[in-house]
């Protein structure tokens, strides 16, 4: 690519709005694009590319072809003038990130999937964006994704400990999750008030995938939405007429006075498979 497209787009100030911090250093970029494994002959989509630095390094590395999508039509507008976007390698749709569905970006472009996302995440919404992958995850491999380092530590906890929550039972139901490397708020422009880092997550094996993630979200959102209280207090909320929380709890083999933090991942697909046919159940009768 030509180097004389970067000057511009490094003079472009970050717009907080859009919740902007942009990476510079070639060798961050790098350990970025390739957080999942390689991207040599795969087709990627990047969220937010901004500046291009992430975009240059995932294209020096060998994607096939490479799906941008980007809100700022400053960056959009600079990206489409690179050389690779001509031979429609690199492709830039400038969109909000959060409205488009991979079904329609994987027919549109002529992406093949399973594909790789790859992006430094604008922070304010990163976690929407996941789970809406998680939902979508038959078209994606493996994600390589930034995140203020409190979400990171969300989507990777294991039960029991301080940051499990219903990111971290959402995510591994569908995927292996491993926290890659960790930056400090200086290594942006402008620095952020806290640290990143870059979680790598792997779709499992569809034996191992759990199917049912629309009811797993609503039975962790009201296991979570509480987590102080007890489940049979907390599960209340998504109960059909007639079935008590304590009865579904006892039902599955979980103790009602267990707290949502304490379950494993096997427990919670055990206590959705079981909420899910009384749901069944009672909408027949």
């Amino acid at each position: 690519m030509k180097d004389e497209n970067q000057p511009d787009l490094l003079r472009a100030p970050a717009d907080k709005r859009l919740g902007q911090h942009f990476l510079f250093d070639p060798d961050i970029l790098k350990r970025v694009a390739l957080a999942a494994g390689p991207v040599e002959g795969r087709d990627v989509i990047e969220i937010g590319p901004g500046p291009g630095g992430l975009t240059r390094a995932i294209l020096q590395n060998g994607a096939r072809k490479l799906l941008c999508l980007e809100m700022d039509d400053r960056f959009a507008g600079a990206l489409k003038t690179w050389p690779d976007a001509a031979t429609k390698r690199l492709q830039v749709l400038q969109t909000d990130a959060t409205t488009v569905e991979l079904n329609d970006l994987i027919s549109e472009f002529e992406i093949e999937p399973p594909l790789m996302i790859i992006a430094n995440l604008p922070y304010n919404v990163g976690t929407p964006l996941l789970i809406g992958w998680l939902m979508q995850m038959e078209h994606i491999s493996d994600m390589a994704l930034m995140f203020q380092k409190e979400v990171a530590q969300r989507v990777c906890a294991q039960p029991g400990t301080q940051h499990y929550g219903r990111l971290a039972v959402l995510s591994h139901a569908v995927a292996s999750s491993r926290m890659a490397f960790t930056l400090p708020p200086g290594a942006f422009k402008p620095p952020p008030k806290v640290a990143s880092a870059v979680v790598s997550l792997k779709r499992l094996p569809p034996e191992k995938a759990y199917q049912n993630l629309s009811a797993l979200q609503k039975v962790t959102g009201a296991a979570f939405g509480q987590r102080r209280k007890m489940l049979r207090a907390s599960l209340k909320t998504i109960m059909p007429d007639g079935a008590s929380a304590e009865t579904l709890l006892e039902g599955t083999g979980i103790d009602p006075t267990r707290r949502a933090e304490t379950l494993t991942q096997d427990e919670f697909r055990r206590l959705t498979d079981h909420w899910a046919r009384l749901h069944s159940s009672s909408s027949k009768s």
